[in-house]
């Protein structure tokens, strides 16, 4: 179905139900980046196929929010199809309340799909628009979208403590010991990557993603995983049971839910629990309780999303392995490249596929971590440019630059890489743009900061030389990865807005600032770094970065005396440990 006949049958039902409007972010009930095709419900709408975006359609209006990675991409995507792109981040572009209230009437009402929806988003809509205007509607999407792909299962893999480094046993007692509070609790868990963490488990119920799809629920004596129970294996399911982890049927989440007692303390986060199963926790509890039956979760960024991104040593050696073995694709890569390039048969799609077919000589690869981005001259200037088939990948000849963004999963770590070659010999200009994006990775690279440092304030270290040649990227500079789990990971970042959350030791991130210029070209480096020990100096505790990443760099692209002295030496002592020394 194209998206004008999607959207024509959504408003034929919006009109049916006395409904005028609805708002339809990129959700499911986890809160996943990547989604089922059973939840692609903003990509079969509009038609926008990245990982991020919001769309929301009156009866004779529709318009999509989107970040600066997708602008050009969904310019195009969203061409004739009768959807407005608003830029978010950008000056004059409405919030979704200020542009629903000037499209709607004082009694219009808005919908949207409970299980879509994060609660804490669901809350901040209700609150910023008129009171009663929000209601919730739950399978929304079954009535109107013929053909709804159906939710898909496999079977789960059980990991080792030689790769996870922990039992899931001792994983649970340290975290109940910051959940005890002295009253019956059940702590809620959503999110996929959490439970696959907590239970060692991992599966491909989702795209790029080694997660299956499951809930968990937390109390002082048991630990409830709600997966497929086909999907579990018998070797999985005595690791599981051995481990005190009761195995219940994945579509029995939402009745526990309503069986939970009502003197019991629910404890979830806000922005991971959808609004459906938030209300099915609260179903039978009663206006005034007598004692408190929720509570926020007891961490900034949650509990067990921070106690995730601090990766023991175990998971540190994966890593560092990890990405040894992709080192060694990469440079086969970049080898390959300069030896085929001018036999006028290199396309975006042939690039990425050699990668993955390089990488797939490690017995231990598992899969890519992202859509491959691979992207040739003015396609480089769209941050998650990604061609999907032969037919519409471009050709790479002698020239230009040429921005890869590539990641894989390996049984031992995940991989998160971008470097930017040139295919030709670069100009002055190109190689000055070269040199501060990756001065600026450097000077990131090489920073030494005290505990608690947040994100926000290391963040100019590589933004202020991309700002230095006239250029801004608005994207982050940094985001967590996970130890064989989601390649975006959280709650830690490295970004201009402030987040609160301090980086710890353990912390796996990205490295990435980027000059992007419209219409000619962009680059974009990425190394991925870890939070270790710097040692006491005048009574001072320091944390610094270790590198974990080993491509090499386009040297030829590299201005050495704008570079300067103390990123030329942290430049060449990364050189020291790539594949091709």
């Amino acid at each position: 179905m194209s998206t004008p006949d999607a959207l024509l049958r959504l408003r034929e039902y919006l009109r049916s139900e006395s409904y005028e409007a609805t708002v339809v972010p990129t959700a499911d009930p986890h809160s996943g980046e990547y989604l089922p095709s059973h939840y692609a419900c903003r990509q079969w709408l509009s038609g926008f196929t990245g990982s991020a975006g919001t769309l929301v359609v009156t009866l004779d209006a529709a318009a999509l929010w989107t970040d600066s990675r997708y602008f050009e991409q969904a310019e195009q995507q969203l061409a004739d199809t009768g959807i407005e792109l608003m830029r978010l981040k950008v000056a004059g572009t409405p919030s979704i309340p200020q542009w629903l209230q000037e499209h709607l009437g004082e009694d219009d009402t808005v919908v949207v799909d409970a299980e879509l929806y994060p609660h804490s988003e669901y809350v901040a809509l209700e609150e910023a628009l008129p009171p009663g205007c929000l209601i919730t509607e739950e399978g929304l999407f079954d009535a109107i979208w013929k053909g709804r792909p159906a939710l898909e299962f496999h079977p789960l893999i059980a990991l080792d403590e030689t790769i996870t480094g922990e039992s899931v046993t001792s994983k649970c007692a340290r975290l109940r010991e910051r959940l005890d509070m002295g009253l019956p609790y059940v702590y809620l868990i959503t999110a996929c990557d959490e439970v696959a963490w907590l239970c060692n488990i991992r599966g491909t119920d989702i795209p790029y993603n080694p997660v299956p799809l499951c809930y968990a629920a937390l109390t002082a004596d048991r630990l409830t995983l709600f997966v497929d129970p086909a999907a579990v294996g018998e070797a999985v399911h005595r690791s599981l049971v051995s481990q005190q982890v009761d195995i219940q049927p994945y579509a029995d989440f939402g009745q526990y839910l309503k069986r939970i007692p009502q003197n019991c303390v629910r404890i979830f986060s806000g922005n991971r629990i959808c609004e459906l199963h938030y209300q099915l926790a609260l179903e039978h509890i009663p206006d005034r309780p007598v004692t408190p039956v929720v509570l926020a979760d007891p961490e900034m960024g949650g509990v067990l999303a921070r106690m995730k991104a601090r990766k023991n040593a175990t998971e540190l050696a994966g890593f560092r392995k990890a990405f040894e073995e992709d080192a060694k694709a990469w440079v086969k890569l970049l080898d390959w490249i300069e030896a085929e390039i001018d036999k006028g048969e290199l396309t975006e799609y042939t690039v990425a596929q050699q990668l993955i077919a390089f990488r797939q000589e490690c017995p231990d690869y598992r899969g890519e971590s992202f859509a491959p981005i691979v992207a040739f001259g003015p396609h480089g200037a769209m941050p998650h440019y990604h061609c999907a088939s032969p037919e519409e990948a471009a050709p790479i000849r002698r020239g230009g630059f040429l921005l890869m963004d590539t990641g894989a999963h390996y049984t031992y770590g995940t991989t998160d890489t971008t470097r930017t070659i040139h295919t030709g010999e670069p100009t002055a200009e190109e190689k000055a743009d070269y040199t501060a994006v990756l001065k600026g990775m450097l000077q990131l690279s090489a920073a030494r900061f005290l505990p608690g440092t947040r994100g926000a304030s290391l963040d100019m270290l590589a933004r202020g030389e991309v700002f230095k040649r006239g250029h801004a990227y608005l994207h982050g500079t940094s985001h967590g990865i996970g130890h064989y789990l989601c390649v975006h990971e959280g709650p830690q970042s490295i970004r201009m807005e402030e987040n609160p959350v301090p980086l710890e030791l353990g912390n796996v991130l990205s490295n990435e600032p980027a000059i992007y210029w419209p219409g000619h070209y962009g680059i974009r480096l990425e190394n991925v770094v870890a939070v270790v020990e710097d040692g006491q100096q005048n009574e001072n505790t320091f944390h610094r970065f270790e590198t974990l990443t080993q491509v090499p760099f386009d040297r030829k692209c590299i201005d050495f005396d704008q570079l300067g002295p103390e990123c030329m030496a942290f430049l060449t002592a990364l050189s020291a440990n790539s594949p091709r020394n």
